[in-house]
Protein backbone atom coordinates (compact mmCIF):
# COMPACT_ATOMS: atom_id res chain seq x y z
CA UNK A 1 0.00 0.00 0.00
CA UNK A 2 1.37 3.72 -0.58
CA UNK A 3 1.94 5.42 1.99
CA UNK A 4 -0.09 9.15 2.76
CA UNK A 5 3.25 10.55 1.83
CA UNK A 6 3.57 8.74 -1.59
CA UNK A 7 6.81 7.20 -2.74
CA UNK A 8 9.77 7.27 -0.58
CA UNK A 9 13.37 7.82 -1.33
CA UNK A 10 15.76 6.35 0.91
CA UNK A 11 19.30 8.10 0.81
CA UNK A 12 22.42 6.47 2.52
CA UNK A 13 26.11 6.82 2.91
CA UNK A 14 27.57 5.44 5.65
CA UNK A 15 25.69 5.11 9.25
CA UNK A 16 23.58 7.77 7.30
CA UNK A 17 19.53 7.26 6.55
CA UNK A 18 17.58 9.53 5.22
CA UNK A 19 13.74 9.47 3.39
CA UNK A 20 12.62 11.80 1.16
CA UNK A 21 8.85 11.71 0.19
CA UNK A 22 7.35 12.20 -2.68
CA UNK A 23 4.09 14.66 -1.21
CA UNK A 24 5.49 17.89 -0.47
CA UNK A 25 8.91 16.95 -1.28
CA UNK A 26 10.40 17.16 2.06
CA UNK A 27 12.29 14.73 4.86
CA UNK A 28 10.46 12.24 6.62
CA UNK A 29 13.05 10.86 8.50
CA UNK A 30 17.16 11.24 9.19
CA UNK A 31 19.08 9.62 11.53
CA UNK A 32 22.74 8.25 11.70
CA UNK A 33 23.22 4.77 13.46
CA UNK A 34 20.29 4.39 15.62
CA UNK A 35 20.04 8.36 16.73
CA UNK A 36 17.31 10.72 14.98
CA UNK A 37 19.08 13.58 13.99
CA UNK A 38 15.36 14.76 12.35
CA UNK A 39 12.58 14.12 14.14
CA UNK A 40 10.60 11.71 11.85
CA UNK A 41 6.94 11.05 11.05
CA UNK A 42 5.43 7.76 10.57
CA UNK A 43 5.61 5.86 7.23
CA UNK A 44 1.78 5.06 7.64
CA UNK A 45 0.59 8.35 8.92
CA UNK A 46 -0.07 12.07 6.96
CA UNK A 47 2.96 14.17 7.54
CA UNK A 48 2.02 16.38 11.10
CA UNK A 49 3.00 19.62 11.84
CA UNK A 50 4.59 20.23 8.60
CA UNK A 51 7.58 18.14 9.27
CA UNK A 52 10.56 18.83 6.94
CA UNK A 53 8.34 20.40 3.93
CA UNK A 54 9.22 23.21 2.01
CA UNK A 55 7.38 26.72 2.62
CA UNK A 56 7.22 27.86 -1.14
CA UNK A 57 6.62 30.34 -2.15
CA UNK A 58 6.17 32.17 0.92
CA UNK A 59 6.79 30.76 4.64
CA UNK A 60 4.84 31.50 7.73
CA UNK A 61 1.49 32.87 7.65
CA UNK A 62 0.25 35.52 5.39
CA UNK A 63 -2.51 37.58 7.33
CA UNK A 64 -6.41 37.28 5.23
CA UNK A 65 -4.50 35.19 2.47
CA UNK A 66 -4.11 38.86 0.94
CA UNK A 67 -1.09 40.49 -0.46
CA UNK A 68 -0.58 43.26 -3.25
CA UNK A 69 2.15 43.11 -6.05
CA UNK A 70 2.88 45.65 -8.92
CA UNK A 71 -0.85 47.23 -8.19
CA UNK A 72 -2.47 44.48 -8.62
CA UNK A 73 -4.64 42.66 -5.28
CA UNK A 74 -4.41 39.00 -5.02
CA UNK A 75 -6.43 36.63 -2.53
CA UNK A 76 -4.98 33.24 -1.50
CA UNK A 77 -7.42 30.12 0.16
CA UNK A 78 -7.17 30.27 3.65
CA UNK A 79 -5.29 27.06 5.01
CA UNK A 80 -5.37 28.20 8.56
CA UNK A 81 -8.92 29.37 8.83
CA UNK A 82 -9.07 29.28 12.32
CA UNK A 83 -6.81 32.26 12.68
CA UNK A 84 -7.51 33.73 9.32
CA UNK A 85 -4.17 33.09 7.22
CA UNK A 86 -3.10 31.40 4.99
CA UNK A 87 -0.12 29.75 5.68
CA UNK A 88 3.62 27.67 4.61
CA UNK A 89 3.07 28.10 0.55
CA UNK A 90 1.51 26.28 -1.89
CA UNK A 91 3.48 23.12 -2.33
CA UNK A 92 2.80 21.11 0.60
CA UNK A 93 0.37 18.63 -0.75
CA UNK A 94 1.38 18.17 -4.23
CA UNK A 95 3.41 15.71 -5.65
CA UNK A 96 7.23 15.92 -6.63
CA UNK A 97 8.92 14.32 -8.83
CA UNK A 98 12.83 13.05 -8.46
CA UNK A 99 14.17 14.43 -11.27
CA UNK A 100 17.62 13.23 -10.35
CA UNK A 101 18.55 9.98 -8.25
CA UNK A 102 21.87 8.36 -6.82
CA UNK A 103 22.58 6.44 -3.48
CA UNK A 104 23.51 9.47 -1.44
CA UNK A 105 21.45 12.26 -3.11
CA UNK A 106 17.98 13.03 -4.67
CA UNK A 107 16.70 16.04 -6.72
CA UNK A 108 13.37 16.82 -6.11
CA UNK A 109 11.34 19.04 -8.10
CA UNK A 110 7.79 20.65 -9.31
CA UNK A 111 6.56 23.18 -11.15
CA UNK A 112 4.12 25.44 -9.90
CA UNK A 113 1.45 26.48 -12.25
CA UNK A 114 -0.76 30.21 -11.99
CA UNK A 115 -3.50 29.71 -9.92
CA UNK A 116 -6.09 31.56 -8.06
CA UNK A 117 -4.04 34.50 -5.77
CA UNK A 118 -1.11 33.27 -7.28
CA UNK A 119 -0.70 34.00 -11.02
CA UNK A 120 3.11 33.13 -11.18
CA UNK A 121 4.72 30.15 -12.67
CA UNK A 122 7.59 28.46 -11.23
CA UNK A 123 10.36 25.92 -11.22
CA UNK A 124 10.95 24.73 -8.22
CA UNK A 125 14.16 21.88 -7.42
CA UNK A 126 15.57 20.94 -4.11
CA UNK A 127 18.54 18.68 -3.95
CA UNK A 128 19.15 16.28 -0.95
CA UNK A 129 22.85 14.96 -0.45
CA UNK A 130 24.33 13.06 2.18
CA UNK A 131 28.00 13.23 3.67
CA UNK A 132 29.91 12.74 6.38
CA UNK A 133 29.21 15.91 7.92
CA UNK A 134 25.52 15.43 7.41
CA UNK A 135 22.53 16.60 5.21
CA UNK A 136 22.89 19.10 3.09
CA UNK A 137 19.42 20.78 1.00
CA UNK A 138 20.13 23.08 -1.57
CA UNK A 139 17.22 24.97 -3.37
CA UNK A 140 16.62 26.22 -6.13
CA UNK A 141 13.59 28.30 -7.24
CA UNK A 142 13.48 29.84 -10.97
CA UNK A 143 11.04 32.73 -12.38
CA UNK A 144 9.45 30.68 -15.82
CA UNK A 145 6.64 33.35 -16.33
CA UNK A 146 6.81 36.96 -17.90
CA UNK A 147 6.82 39.21 -15.63
CA UNK A 148 8.52 39.46 -12.03
CA UNK A 149 6.95 37.62 -8.99
CA UNK A 150 7.07 38.06 -5.28
CA UNK A 151 9.23 34.88 -3.77
CA UNK A 152 10.22 34.30 -0.39
CA UNK A 153 10.75 29.96 1.11
CA UNK A 154 12.11 28.17 3.99
CA UNK A 155 11.47 24.67 5.29
CA UNK A 156 10.19 22.88 8.34
CA UNK A 157 12.61 20.13 10.32
CA UNK A 158 12.44 18.92 13.84
CA UNK A 159 15.92 18.62 15.54
CA UNK A 160 15.40 15.24 17.25
CA UNK A 161 16.39 15.34 20.72
CA UNK A 162 16.92 11.68 21.17
CA UNK A 163 15.18 9.96 23.68
CA UNK A 164 12.95 12.14 25.50
CA UNK A 165 11.19 15.89 25.38
CA UNK A 166 12.81 18.93 24.91
CA UNK A 167 12.58 20.52 28.63
CA UNK A 168 15.48 18.57 29.15
CA UNK A 169 17.42 19.71 26.29
CA UNK A 170 19.60 22.52 25.95
CA UNK A 171 19.48 24.96 22.83
CA UNK A 172 21.88 27.57 21.20
CA UNK A 173 20.58 29.61 18.79
CA UNK A 174 22.93 32.35 16.98
CA UNK A 175 20.20 35.41 16.98
CA UNK A 176 19.95 38.62 18.82
CA UNK A 177 16.16 39.80 17.89
CA UNK A 178 12.74 38.12 18.68
CA UNK A 179 10.17 39.04 16.26
CA UNK A 180 6.84 39.69 18.51
CA UNK A 181 3.62 38.12 17.28
CA UNK A 182 -0.16 39.11 18.41
CA UNK A 183 -1.48 35.91 20.60
CA UNK A 184 -4.56 35.55 18.39
CA UNK A 185 -3.40 35.75 14.46
CA UNK A 186 0.62 34.91 15.06
CA UNK A 187 1.35 37.67 12.80
CA UNK A 188 4.22 39.79 13.33
CA UNK A 189 3.53 43.45 15.70
CA UNK A 190 7.42 44.29 16.39
CA UNK A 191 10.57 43.18 17.99
CA UNK A 192 12.59 43.20 20.60
CA UNK A 193 16.51 42.27 21.68
CA UNK A 194 16.31 38.66 23.22
CA UNK A 195 19.56 40.12 25.36
CA UNK A 196 18.22 39.60 29.06
CA UNK A 197 15.39 37.88 28.14
CA UNK A 198 13.63 34.14 28.24
CA UNK A 199 14.21 33.79 24.31
CA UNK A 200 17.92 34.41 24.92
CA UNK A 201 19.78 31.53 23.29
CA UNK A 202 23.10 33.06 21.81
CA UNK A 203 24.45 31.25 24.71
CA UNK A 204 23.73 27.35 25.40
CA UNK A 205 20.61 27.24 27.62
CA UNK A 206 17.97 24.39 29.18
CA UNK A 207 14.60 24.71 27.12
CA UNK A 208 12.71 23.22 30.44
CA UNK A 209 9.04 24.17 29.86
CA UNK A 210 9.89 27.51 27.52
CA UNK A 211 7.29 27.15 24.81
CA UNK A 212 8.56 28.89 21.28
CA UNK A 213 6.71 30.17 18.36
CA UNK A 214 8.82 33.02 17.37
CA UNK A 215 10.87 34.17 14.30
CA UNK A 216 14.29 35.28 15.12
CA UNK A 217 16.59 37.27 13.14
CA UNK A 218 19.33 39.40 13.38
CA UNK A 219 21.25 35.94 12.92
CA UNK A 220 25.19 36.37 13.60
CA UNK A 221 27.13 34.10 11.23
CA UNK A 222 30.51 32.16 12.31
CA UNK A 223 33.44 32.75 9.89
CA UNK A 224 32.13 30.91 7.16
CA UNK A 225 29.06 33.02 6.71
CA UNK A 226 26.67 30.56 8.24
CA UNK A 227 24.30 30.84 11.37
CA UNK A 228 23.70 28.02 13.84
CA UNK A 229 21.31 26.52 15.57
CA UNK A 230 21.77 23.40 18.17
CA UNK A 231 20.29 21.40 20.02
CA UNK A 232 21.47 18.80 22.57
CA UNK A 233 20.04 15.96 24.33
CA UNK A 234 20.45 14.48 27.69
CA UNK A 235 22.29 11.60 25.49
CA UNK A 236 25.15 14.23 24.71
CA UNK A 237 24.67 14.35 21.76
CA UNK A 238 24.49 17.60 19.62
CA UNK A 239 22.15 17.94 16.63
CA UNK A 240 23.25 21.50 14.37
CA UNK A 241 21.47 23.40 11.88
CA UNK A 242 22.59 25.56 9.74
CA UNK A 243 21.67 27.69 7.05
CA UNK A 244 23.26 30.54 4.77
CA UNK A 245 23.28 33.85 4.16
CA UNK A 246 20.38 33.72 2.09
CA UNK A 247 17.99 32.68 5.17
CA UNK A 248 17.53 35.81 7.33
CA UNK A 249 15.00 34.50 9.86
CA UNK A 250 15.09 31.00 11.92
CA UNK A 251 12.13 30.01 13.39
CA UNK A 252 11.85 28.20 16.72
CA UNK A 253 8.87 26.09 17.47
CA UNK A 254 8.47 23.91 20.40
CA UNK A 255 5.75 21.98 18.61
CA UNK A 256 3.05 22.48 21.67
CA UNK A 257 0.10 22.41 19.55
CA UNK A 258 0.48 19.04 17.93
CA UNK A 259 -1.23 15.94 19.16
CA UNK A 260 -0.94 15.38 22.41
CA UNK A 261 1.53 12.40 21.67
CA UNK A 262 3.47 14.47 19.64
CA UNK A 263 4.03 17.38 21.36
CA UNK A 264 7.92 18.57 22.13
CA UNK A 265 8.98 15.36 20.63
CA UNK A 266 11.61 17.41 18.02
CA UNK A 267 12.13 21.41 18.13
CA UNK A 268 11.13 23.03 14.77
CA UNK A 269 14.10 24.97 13.38
CA UNK A 270 13.26 26.56 10.58
CA UNK A 271 15.30 28.86 8.42
CA UNK A 272 13.32 31.48 6.28
CA UNK A 273 14.34 33.94 3.62
CA UNK A 274 11.68 36.83 5.25
CA UNK A 275 9.32 36.60 8.03
CA UNK A 276 5.34 35.85 8.81
CA UNK A 277 3.34 38.18 7.06
CA UNK A 278 5.89 39.15 3.63
CA UNK A 279 4.37 38.93 1.48
CA UNK A 280 1.68 41.69 3.07
CA UNK A 281 4.66 43.41 4.03
CA UNK A 282 7.13 43.46 1.64
CA UNK A 283 10.03 43.08 4.15
CA UNK A 284 12.22 40.66 2.71
CA UNK A 285 10.74 39.72 -0.05
CA UNK A 286 12.82 38.97 -3.16
CA UNK A 287 11.40 40.50 -6.67
CA UNK A 288 12.32 37.49 -9.00
CA UNK A 289 12.62 38.77 -12.61
CA UNK A 290 11.43 36.74 -15.72
CA UNK A 291 14.11 33.86 -15.79
CA UNK A 292 15.93 34.51 -12.76
CA UNK A 293 16.87 31.88 -10.20
CA UNK A 294 16.98 31.69 -6.60
CA UNK A 295 19.08 29.56 -4.37
CA UNK A 296 19.37 29.00 -0.58
CA UNK A 297 21.30 26.34 1.39
CA UNK A 298 20.69 24.97 4.76
CA UNK A 299 22.11 21.57 6.56
CA UNK A 300 22.25 19.70 9.41
CA UNK A 301 24.31 17.33 11.52
CA UNK A 302 25.06 15.48 14.37
CA UNK A 303 27.98 15.54 16.66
Amino acid sequence: MTPPSGEQFELAHGEHRATIVEVGGGIRAYSVGDRPVLDPYPREAMCDGVHGAPLIPWPNRLGDGRYSFDGAEHQLALTEPERGNAIHGLLRWRNWAALERASDRVLMGIRLHPMTGWPFPLEVSISYSLADDGLTVETRVRNAGPTPCPFGSGQHPYLSPGAGPLDGCTLEATASTRILVDEQRALPVGREPVDGTEFDFRSPRKIGGLQLDHGFCDLEPDPDGLAWARLSGVDGATVGLWCDRSYSILQLYTADTLAPDRRRCGLAAEPMTCPANALQTGEGIVRLEPGETRVSRWGVRLS
